[in-house]
């Protein structure tokens, strides 16, 4: 767990770093949720029901990026899934649509950098197989998000995406999340910041899926 001072200087690393974004992107968040309201005629602001730190529960905010079709609940996203809006192709493939969640940085609700906000429904995963992971403020980005920003290309090319999902994603992300938080140190986060904005750091492939999907079935 953060010692109290490192949990003061990221916290404040937080808040200064938010609102300078806030005020940065205000246009370009103002312009994504025009564009996703007129797309979808409803609110360009997407909100939905996350788990935070300790379990609390917390509405993150995105840019609307997906219509609602009947029938389709699974929360496994392809990239070319058919919810996704033309304007929300563009929008996830630069990120634009997380903007929001500087609001909820500054709100106390998540950090710029740490582990992904999951949903409720995989909540009781976490507090059994990795609860480190909900003693930190949940991120807009972090080591776990960096490896696989190219997930939704890489559940395109599997037959069964929502198992590789659960039986081989979550459990990595697992993993590379409580490893981020049993080494925390302000110079990491600057790290990943920078990797975010970069484009750079490690990254997982549909060929380390696929070893992994060979391995995890031979074990079977």
């Amino acid at each position: 767990m953060l010692t109290r001072q490192q949990q003061i200087v990221k916290r404040t690393f937080d808040v200064v770093l938010s609102a300078v974004g806030l005020v940065v992107c205000v246009l370009p968040i103002a312009l994504a949720v025009l564009i996703a309201r007129m797309e979808t005629r409803r609110s360009g602001i997407f909100r939905q029901t996350r788990v935070g730190q300790r379990g609390r529960l917390f509405s993150v905010y995105k840019i609307r990026t997906m219509h609602d079709l009947a029938g389709i609940t699974t929360h496994v996203t392809r990239k070319h899934d058919p919810r996704i809006t033309r304007s929300g192709q563009l929008l996830r493939l630069t990120r634009i649509d997380e903007l929001p969640q500087l609001f909820n940085v500054l709100k106390g609700d998540m950090s710029l950098v740490g582990p992904r906000p999951d949903v409720q429904e995989v909540a009781w995963r976490l507090k059994q197989e990795a609860p480190l992971v909900l003693t930190v403020r949940p991120g807009i980005t972090g080591p776990a998000s960096l490896k696989y920003r190219e997930e939704e290309e890489i559940l395109e090319m599997c037959a069964d995406p929502e198992w590789v999902n659960e039986a081989i994603l979550f459990p990595d992300k697992m993993r590379i999340n409580t490893a981020y938080v049993q080494n925390y140190c302000w110079q990491l986060d600057l790290k990943f910041l920078w990797q975010t904005i970069s484009g750079t750091g490690e990254r997982a492939s549909i060929n380390d899926i696929s070893k992994q999907i060979a391995n995890r079935r031979r074990a079977a």
